[in-house]
């Protein structure tokens, strides 16, 4: 698998490799651009009134044609040679171009017959060769600029594209050895910093779900040391009364009443563990389970279910209107069924009353009734697991009221009691506005 290292090295050895085969191409095209110039230059002077005037200065020498532009001509007829200037004479070539040296200058030859005379004319190199050395140095310094330039690119983008993820890596392999990992810090390109703020985002994720794991751990501990001590009790009671039923010769009302306590303690065993069951599904919960939830139409079907399962209570609703907010649909029915069942079993309660409130702090939640009440110095206490009344029923689990502070902790809200106006006791949950709305 390619890294981005080694894709970046490529690409720029690749840029290198095409500016030095483009320079050399341009090298040489230069060159041969230029002598192609000088022989166009040879051909338009190539005309037979220069050959005409040639013959005749080999005539009379007073009519000997001026130099042009440094050229040199040469004209041989059999044995005759005439040249201008006379001082230099081209070397006798095969029709066609070529160079030579006459005095430590270079001169680029064009031979060429114009019936029986063969002439040759010269140009200084000179020019042409110092117009090709500035050419070629031009050629040099663009290609080179480039060169340095993909170079200073190429590191440039080692530094801001290839070290944030190198860095990313090392902390990533940094994060492996740690249990409580450091925050992750990448500066560079874009992407690697999107990229480093999503693990950061992910190992946060992962340390509060760790988090809420070793909570979770440590509340089964303890739910586990409670509900052996609260379910040993009810165990015992239940192997003794089996032990009176296999051992003792009892009479029918006798075994009747035996019976009956066993069904209770199995009853008192369910129940705690429902409850249990109940807590551990709230230590579950994530933010992901709270949904838009209709107050006042959840505490209207609470208070039918609670009047076909209680008969004889009358349970009503006094909030005339509609109460929206963000929560726990199966936590707050919970609440409500828990705060009936415990007015009704453990307070005698026979007038239970429902009400919901929003305003600009949240949502308060209330439920009334008419039974015994807590007595004030226990008020604090009832809503920890396993803990009951001096008033409660000997049926309870202890659980129903640590249910509801639950709840009222997973909204971000609390739960009290107080006493309530129709003389017993009021059940209250405090819900914080930012999870909840007017309808």
């Amino acid at each position: 698998m390619l890294s981005l290292r080694v894709i970046v090295i490529v690409a720029a050895l690749s840029v290198v490799a095409l500016v030095i085969t483009l320079g050399a191409w341009v090298w040489f095209g230069v060159t041969n651009d230029q002598y192609s110039q000088l022989d166009r230059r040879l051909d338009s002077v190539s005309s037979l009134e220069d050959i005409e005037a040639l013959l005749r200065s080999a005539q009379d020498e007073s009519q000997q044609p001026p130099p042009s532009g440094g050229l040199v001509r040469t004209v041989r007829i059999g044995d005759t040679t005439v040249s201008v200037p006379r001082d230099i004479v081209l070397p006798r070539f095969e029709v066609g171009y070529a160079n030579t040296t006459i005095d430590g200058v270079e001169y680029r030859v064009r031979t060429f017959a114009a019936g029986d005379a063969l002439v040759a004319i010269g140009a200084p190199v000179a020019d042409t060769q110092r117009r090709i050395d500035e050419l070629h140095r031009r050629v040099l310094l663009i290609c080179g600029g480039v060169i340095i330039g993909t170079v200073i690119v190429g590191l440039v983008m080692w530094s801001i594209m290839i070290n944030p993820f190198r860095l990313l890596a090392q902390q990533a392999r940094a994060i492996n050895a740690q249990s409580k990992p450091d925050e992750v810090k990448v500066r560079g390109v874009q992407e690697a910093v999107e990229i480093a703020e999503a693990v950061e985002g992910m190992i946060a994720r992962i340390s509060d779900e760790q988090e809420r794991t070793k909570k979770a751990l440590d509340s089964a501990r303890d739910f586990a040391a409670a509900a052996s001590h609260e379910l040993r009790t009810p165990l015992t009671a239940m192997r003794t009364n089996l032990e009176v039923l296999s051992t003792l010769q009892m009479g029918e009302e006798q075994r009747r009443e035996v019976i009956d306590d066993i069904m209770r303690q199995q009853a008192r065993i369910e129940s705690t563990l429902t409850a249990l069951e109940r807590l551990a599904q709230g230590e579950l919960t994530t933010s992901d389970d709270f949904v838009p939830v209709d107050v006042t139409e959840l505490l209207d079907r609470a208070a039918h279910d609670a009047m076909r399962n209680y008969p004889g209570v009358n349970v009503s609703l006094a909030s005339p209107h509609t109460v929206l907010m963000i929560g726990l649909p199966a936590g707050l029915r919970l609440v409500i069924d828990n705060a009936i069942t415990n007015a009704v079993k453990h307070g005698g309660a026979t007038e239970i009353r429902l009400s919901a409130e929003s305003s600009a702090d949240g949502v308060m939640l209330a439920v009334d009734d008419n039974g015994s009440g807590i007595p004030e110095q226990e008020r604090d206490r009832v809503f920890e697991r396993f803990s009951r009344g001096s008033t409660a029923a000997r049926s309870g689990s202890g659980l129903g009221l640590a249910l509801v502070a639950q709840q009222a902790e997973l909204h971000g809200g609390t739960a009290s009691i107080e006493t309530s106006p129709l003389g017993g006791a009021r059940l209250v949950l405090r819900l914080p506005a930012p999870g909840a709305a007017l309808g």
